[in-house]
């Protein structure tokens, strides 16, 4: 009886096993990404190429089955939920809430963009759900006791402007720049990059001094104020930083004031060239300073389309050009192939199993956006950074963009001072 007993005790066991099991690796029929958009307002230049790149990869998977997930050792169709948050920041944080306590989606991806990513990284680590982070660069959001987040799509804030203040101290003694005038946003994306001009080039020891240093407020379009300020403390160099709304609005009160500087950057003129052709006007962009991105670069992927594969795909699939193509569309497209080379080689999702997926492909992992590289602790990019370069005119009111920094990088000669 005694030997009956532990028989039966064992076999009851060993199903309750086997049911446990099951139940555990029992497969989704779908896997579902949840994420936001801006149809409107002030990051929609911004947003909706991002969200229309990570539509375009998730088409193509659907297409072939579905996005291969090693947990279940098979392909899975992948449903993308949606919402319109409009730019509003209490309407993005009412329906990240939303995707994650009522659709229940599989993974979480932030709108484009610092401020609306901001709202969403609390809730997040609430939910103790991954922020999977196109392009909100902010350095604030990244550090080591968050481990819910990982920036996909281009470098944190600090390394994102590496390139402007190694130009302004490297080559700027060269070309005679010693007073440099800062102008920035007050958000996460721009306030640190800001700050960490600002440092690096009191700490150069060139000699060359700041000599107007004003924060406004994001939601800024009139300078012609500011531009007069600018012009008053005599800099040789104008460093601009803010979102898209604020780079046109600069650049056109800029024109039409006729203030001119010597040597002008501004971030998005080479990340949103189309958008600004239209908005600012072309002569509005002659010789101005900007990121070259993988938009423009053309660098060799490893993995996924490369860019003028991409650039017929995104033609192909958004006809007349109603969704303009630029380095956004990248980064969309790019958070895409992370995520699909991630689900790939994920232990399990469990949400840290998939970051660690992430983490994992740093520095293995090249796309058409550069070389992933991910800070292990904190889940910042530190990889995919932006060479600058200038715009100069081409022909009859056109414009042609060269590399100018690194030098090792450089396609064409710099024009300083801008005629």
């Amino acid at each position: 009886m005694a030997m009956r007993k532990i028989f039966f005790i064992f076999f009851v066991a060993s199903l309750v096993a086997v049911a446990c099991r099951a139940g555990a690796t029992e497969v989704p029929k779908q896997i579902k990404i949840g994420t936001l958009y801006a149809s409107s307002g002030t990051f929609a230049p911004l947003s909706m190429p991002v969200h229309y790149g990570l539509k375009l990869w998730v088409d193509r998977m659907n297409a072939e089955g579905g996005v291969y997930i090693k947990a279940y050792g098979k392909r899975i169709p992948i449903k993308l939920i949606s919402y319109d948050d409009q730019s509003n920041t209490a309407t993005a944080a009412s329906l990240y809430d939303q995707l994650i306590t009522q659709d229940k989606v599989n993974i979480l991806i932030a709108d484009a963009g610092s401020v609306l990513t901001s709202v969403a990284l609390p809730i997040a680590r609430e939910h103790k759900m991954l922020l999977i982070d196109p392009i909100g660069i902010g350095a604030p959001f990244f550090t080591p006791d968050s481990p819910y987040i990982v920036l996909i799509g281009g470098p944190v804030s600090t390394i994102w402007c590496k390139n402007i203040h190694e130009f302004i101290t490297d080559e700027g003694p060269k070309l005679g720049i010693k007073r440099v005038a800062i102008l920035y946003s007050t958000n996460d994306f721009t306030g640190t990059q800001a700050n960490t001009i600002r440092k690096a080039i009191e700490k150069s020891r060139t000699g060359i001094k700041v000599v107007y240093d004003q924060g406004v407020p994001t939601s800024t379009t009139s300078y012609t104020v500011i531009i007069n300020g600018i012009k008053a403390a005599k800099p040789d160099a104008v460093i601009e930083l803010g979102y898209p709304i604020n780079d046109i609005s600069f650049l056109r009160n800029l024109r039409e004031s006729g203030v001119k500087f010597k040597w002008l950057f501004t971030s998005y003129p080479g990340m949103e060239t189309e958008h600004f052709e239209k908005t600012v006007g072309v002569k509005g962009l002659y010789y101005v300073y900007t990121d070259m991105p993988a938009s423009i670069m053309n660098y060799k992927a490893a993995f996924g389309m490369s860019l003028p594969e991409f650039h017929a795909a995104w033609n192909k699939q958004y006809p007349g050009g109603k969704v303009g193509f630029d380095f956004n569309s990248v980064v969309g497209y790019t958070t895409g192939l992370v995520l699909e080379k991630a689900l790939g080689s994920a232990a399990s999702m469990d949400q840290l199993a998939l970051r660690q997926a992430i983490v994992g492909l740093s520095g293995k992992l090249k796309t058409l956006d550069g070389t992933f590289a991910v800070d292990p602790k904190t889940g910042a990019q530190i990889g995919e950074t932006m060479p600058i370069g200038q715009i100069l005119p081409s022909g009859k009111d056109g414009i042609k963009l060269i590399v100018v920094y690194p030098k090792q990088l450089a396609t064409g000669k710099l024009v300083y001072p801008a005629p």
